[in-house]
């Protein structure tokens, strides 16, 4: 796949987070032309220490997706854009939903407006959640599972996703979709819950204090994010990916109380079982778990690293760059 993107010019919104930067030093591998844009505003996760020592090889923009002037100068001449800046935090969404809605829904409408002005031919991967479903109905969950968010970000996020599809139906600007669950790995925020429950749990694990877990007997599937990064390429380079919503997931599911106890295996730190705090527990969608056999299907994607392997390796990269994510 490396030459399909080699001396391509490539732009990824939220470069400097967890899942952009991870995919932006994969193509600089490729000799791709990357130039990451992000705002770096505090809550959202960027951080310039996610790519250390391939700095050098690409351009950073720091600059907001909400910015429609700088937007439409960053799109053009572009092959590709792996769309992945937004707010990522679902209780966020809820103390502050205007801004959600400027980010998640409202930017993205300028995005795609920018590529329609100014270069129609770009091929463009958007990151959704699988928080767009809700509660299941059934499990697990393919894409014909019906849409019912239970908190604000779900909803900004589904109308992102909306906008990709119909621009890739009315203009012909090819647009593929991924709907992520609980990504993990090497630049994820720590520091707090904002990106994921993992991050903060990992940080507790370092520093030697025990960590929560609410309620424990949940369902949940995770993708490491090496896998994750396979499938925003693999949408990229296939045009049969185009108009297409795809879910991402993990080789198997897990009790959150397994998890824990993963991590604890190798940290040595203790976890407690809590219940669920209330502002918490209603917007919490019970167990959930993908059915990823439509990308697996068609772009022959699969997750490649397990659960315990994945979740070691980010460990050991907190624990030696911990201070870099505090």
């Amino acid at each position: 796949m490396g030459k399909i993107f080699q001396n391509k010019k490539v732009l990824i919104t939220g470069g400097l987070g967890f899942i952009g930067s991870n995919l932006a030093k994969r193509l600089v591998k490729m000799n791709a032309e990357v130039t990451i844009v992000d705002s770096l505003i505090p809550e959202y996760g960027g951080n310039l220490f996610n790519i250390k020592g391939f700095e050098d090889r690409l351009k950073i923009n720091i600059s907001d997706v909400r910015d429609v002037h700088s937007m439409k100068y960053l799109v053009q001449g572009m092959d590709y854009l792996f769309n992945l800046a937004g707010q990522t935090s679902h209780m966020d969404s809820m103390s502050d939903p205007f801004t959600d809605l400027e980010i998640n829904s409202k930017a993205q409408l300028s995005i795609l407006e920018a590529c329609r002005k100014n270069n129609p031919d770009i091929k463009i991967v958007f990151a959704s959640t699988r928080q767009i479903y809700g509660r299941p109905q059934y499990l697990p969950v393919d894409e014909k599972h019906p849409s019912a968010p239970i908190d604000v970000n779900g909803i900004n996020k589904l109308a992102g996703e909306q906008y990709h599809v119909l621009y890739n139906n009315v203009y012909g600007i090819r647009c593929s979709i991924l709907r992520l669950t609980n990504t993990y790995g090497p630049g994820m925020r720590i520091k707090d819950a904002r990106q994921t429950f993992v991050g903060i749990w990992i940080k507790n694990a370092i520093e030697g204090k025990p960590f929560e877990v609410w309620g424990g007997e949940q369902l949940r599937d995770f993708t490491f994010v090496d896998d994750a990064v396979n499938a925003f390429l693999l949408c990229a380079a296939k045009d049969n990916a185009n108009g297409k919503v795809y879910n991402l997931g993990g080789e198997r599911n897990f009790t959150l109380k397994k998890l824990a106890k993963i991590i604890e295996t190798f940290s040595g730190c203790e976890y407690h079982i809590r219940d669920f705090p209330s502002d918490r527990k209603v917007i919490d969608i019970g167990d959930y778990y993908s059915d990823y056999s439509k990308i697996k299907s068609e772009l022959n994607w699969e997750p490649e690293t397990s659960l315990e392997t994945g979740m070691k390796h980010t460990f050991n990269f907190y624990k030696a760059a911990i201070n870099h994510y505090l």
